[in-house]
């Protein structure tokens, strides 16, 4: 992918991952369009000289109002990054954990599904461009406090092959970008092996202006999610990460 010469919509690059990678977008030299619900930090990135647009990926109205604006804004578009996503803490004995859940993949899995539909026509008219979609580490290796959240990123990553299947052949590329744990949004605060911000957009940065692109982008820190099954070392990284059912509020001990 060549970084320099792009037109780039981030949904959901108002904070954290979403927003540095529209900052180095920037910097490779590409034009950068962000999306996002906060008008402070769309605000705040106006000031740093992106196009802003206000988007809620649970609307889709909201969302089909984002493309028209985007599409009159920026006709050349190619890229698409689906970055919007929650994680939440669920109880699964305490039934009231459905609100969450439903949260989560309404967001997490319909959000990304609503952006990727509204703007595939575009893509494919232009017979070229590329979707990066965004998992998790823990789409592979499961964090059992946050259930819906790895189901949610499990099937944005099942979601993903089964549209690079289906767009094979109209020019529009399907890229996957899995983060471990990052240091943002308080991540740093849990989990002391959180990857800093800054490190892992420079790995990501390098691995996209590979010639292919890889069609999922895997930083060192997430090889051992990645491929916890093919390894052997699956079961007992998620026993180890069961240990961590004990931060959820209603349990004791």
């Amino acid at each position: 992918m060549d970084l320099s010469d792009r037109t780039v919509l981030i949904v959901g690059a108002t904070s954290g991952i979403g927003r540095e990678l529209a900052r180095r977008f920037a910097a490779a030299g590409s034009t950068v369009a962000v999306g996002g619900r906060s008008p402070q930090a769309l605000s705040e990135l106006d000031g740093e000289g992106f196009g802003t647009f206000g988007v809620d990926v649970r609307d889709s109205a909201s969302v089909a109002a984002l493309r028209d604006a985007v599409l009159a804004r920026h006709p050349e578009l190619d890229t698409v990054v689906t970055m919007s996503g929650v994680m939440l803490l669920e109880d699964l004995r305490d039934p009231a954990h459905f609100e969450a859940a439903r949260t989560t993949i309404d967001t997490n899995l319909l959000g990304t599904i609503r952006v990727i539909d509204a703007f595939t026509p575009h893509l494919i008219q232009r017979c070229a461009g590329t979707f990066i979609t965004v998992t998790s580490g823990i789409a592979f290796l499961p964090f059992p406090p946050m259930p819906s959240y790895a189901a949610s990123k499990a099937a944005v990553h099942a979601y993903s092959e089964a549209l690079r299947a289906q767009l094979d052949g109209t020019g529009v590329d399907v890229v996957e970008l899995v983060p471990p744990a990052v240091s943002t949004a308080g991540q740093e605060k849990v989990n002391p092996l959180a990857l800093p911000l800054d490190d892992f957009a420079t790995e990501v940065m390098q691995l996209l202006s590979q010639n292919p692109t890889p069609h999922e982008i895997l930083v060192k820190g997430v090889l051992m999610h990645r491929w916890a099954e093919r390894d052997g070392t699956y079961d007992d990284l998620v026993a180890q990460r069961s240990r961590a059912l004990a931060m959820l509020p209603t349990r004791e001990g």
